[in-house]
């Protein structure tokens, strides 16, 4: 497939993320800035809290969209044609204190101070925002996402914000315009654009400010001790509201996109609004929907209703976690441990399928998107396009239940390569191993209920074990499946349909609800052990 090939369909992919770069496209026809200079994207973190799924499904988006105006535009990831700045609101000031943070009296004594300005209470870092920075990019590079580091109080302190900070006391009646209007009448009383840093407590100030000179970035507030303060707002002696924040940041750096929640909907057009007076232009960007629970409620930090990077990654894979998250961005997504399992299968068999889809199924292909995200790739080669697995991630789950409490990766490799054959256990598997022993573990064990075989059910366990009494170990999947499906349809056992056959199957034998395809399951497990199981159900009969 030739680069003109792949601009082509991508400049016509209905995909997702080629929409969205589509209308980048769009801002920029010849796929760069006037000046030459690269399309820039941005994510924003809140450094007050640790990163989180949030923070993964932003950058991964993000991520996602620029790599797609880069196949429009027939570039590479190491041409240099675009930047993706991953930005954190580090002078902002601490408004409570964490409740997942130990030290807390550390934070609770420096309440209202830039959290760059206060130590740090795991006692690793020159500030708490500085800890959680770090945690921010290892995070990151952990899934390897190419991206530029750039922090608020580094820009502030060190004077590069200072000519947008200008613009912004130039402006400010207009952006008092824009903003009084949006807020209740008490808190218009203390509104200012600029928020000062006292000279006495260090702490971020909510009052009114008067701008003296906004040429020398002066400006005039009532500090929290009564007295009256006229200091620059400029090299870090102030920051600016939120959406003034993030408007100036747009205005300064010259961002083209950037994504954001639902709740940022208000924002979005407020700060839009105000990069417009500053001078800049609004970027361009997706406003996606928010994370639920599996109740259906919004997932809330402070209620523990999500599900964590960590707790994903204990359960599935990562490139599970970029799958789930791809479609669809803005229609809400559940997040809970039980969208793991299919999530895992759903992706392998995306990935098997793509070296054979033509290039406009294969642009549409999320593992397509996550190759591309993961450092790129020449033309629609993706790695390990093609490949498949020999058992599904839902098989293994349905071995380790069997198995209960003697499940051991030990346990299911064992299984495997008296399968595939020893010495063939790939990376992939030894992860799905890992992690269907973890989750079969905490989720699908103490679950489990075997119940005892109707009368017509317990008969056609009887055919089948008699069946597998003369079948070999190494009969094949296919022909035991084939066995089991003609039982099923024999009508002396009375099944109205093979579905309520293979849900006895389910129930009796593995205890559960759903289950896998059982001629994969029964030469997996084993034809002798698949008889145990059928003795013990009919035990119960």
């Amino acid at each position: 497939m030739s680069m003109t090939d792949l601009i082509t369909a991508a400049r016509v992919s209905k995909a997702w993320p080629f929409q969205e770069a589509q209308r980048l496209l769009k801002r920029y026809p010849d796929g760069a800035k006037p000046d030459g200079s690269p399309v820039l994207f941005e994510t924003g973190y809140g450094p007050s809290g640790l990163p989180h799924i949030g923070t993964f499904q932003e950058v991964l988006r993000t991520t996602l969209v620029r790599r797609a105006f880069e196949a429009m535009i027939g570039a590479k990831p190491e041409d240099g044609k675009t930047r993706l700045v991953a930005f954190s609101d580090d002078m902002d000031g601490l408004r409570k204190v964490p409740d997942n943070i130990a030290n807390k009296d550390v934070l609770a004594a420096n309440l209202g101070k830039p959290l760059t300005r206060i130590p740090d209470p795991f006692g690793t870092h020159e500030s708490f925002a500085h800890h959680n920075n770090a945690m921010l990019r290892e995070f990151l590079d952990r899934f390897g996402f190419e991206y530029e580091f750039m922090s608020a109080s580094d820009r502030y302190n060190s004077g590069a914000f200072d000519d947008a900070l200008r613009q912004v006391l130039r402006k400010n009646g207009a952006i008092l315009d824009i903003m009084l209007p949006t807020l209740r009448e008490e808190r218009r009383k203390t509104y200012s654009p600029v928020l000062p840093i006292s000279p006495t407590t260090g702490a971020v100030l909510q009052v009114p400010v008067e701008v003296v000179d906004a040429e020398a970035g002066t400006i005039r507030f009532t500090d929290e001790d009564g007295s009256v303060v006229e200091q620059s707002a400029l090299g870090g002696m102030s920051k600016l509201q939120w959406k003034v924040d993030w408007a100036m940041r747009w205005y300064a750096l010259g961002v083209d996109y950037e994504m954001c929640g639902k709740d940022l909907t208000d924002s979005v057009t407020q700060s839009g609004k105000i990069v417009q007076v500053l001078g800049g232009k609004k970027p361009e960007g997706l406003i996606y929907e928010l994370f639920l629970d599996e109740k259906g409620e919004k997932i809330s930090k402070s209620k523990g209703n999500g599900l964590t990077i960590e707790e994903w990654l204990t359960y599935g894979s990562e490139e599970s976690l970029g799958f789930y998250i791809f479609p669809n961005p803005k229609s809400a997504k559940q997040l809970h441990v039980g969208v793991i399992p299919r999530a895992v299968d759903d992706y392998w068999q995306f990935r098997e399928r793509l070296s054979e889809q033509d290039l406009d199924k294969q642009l549409g292909n999320p593992v397509w998107h996550l190759a591309r995200a993961n450092g790129g790739f020449e033309g629609s080669e993706a790695p390990g396009a093609g490949e498949s697995l020999p058992v599904t991630y839902g098989l293994l789950l349905n071995l380790a239940s069997v198995l209960g409490a003697e499940a051991s990766e030990a346990s299911l490799r064992d299984y495997l390569e008296s399968y595939i054959g020893a010495g063939q256990i790939t990376p992939e598997l030894e992860v799905l191993i890992s992690t269907a022993v973890a989750y079969t573990r905490d989720y699908i064990v103490p679950t489990l209920d075997k119940r005892a075989p109707t009368t017509n059910e317990a008969e056609a366990l009887r055919t089948l074990d008699a069946y597998l009494a003369d079948a070999s170990e190494d009969t094949s999947a296919e022909e035991l499946q084939t066995q089991v499906y003609e039982i099923g349809k024999r009508e002396e056992y009375g099944f109205e349909s093979l579905r309520d056959w293979f849900k006895a199957l389910y129930q009796t034998l593995l205890g559960s609800e759903q289950g896998p395809r059982m001629g994969s399951f029964i030469a997996l497990y084993g034809v002798a052990n698949t008889r145990t199981l059928i003795a013990e159900a009919l035990a119960k009969a």
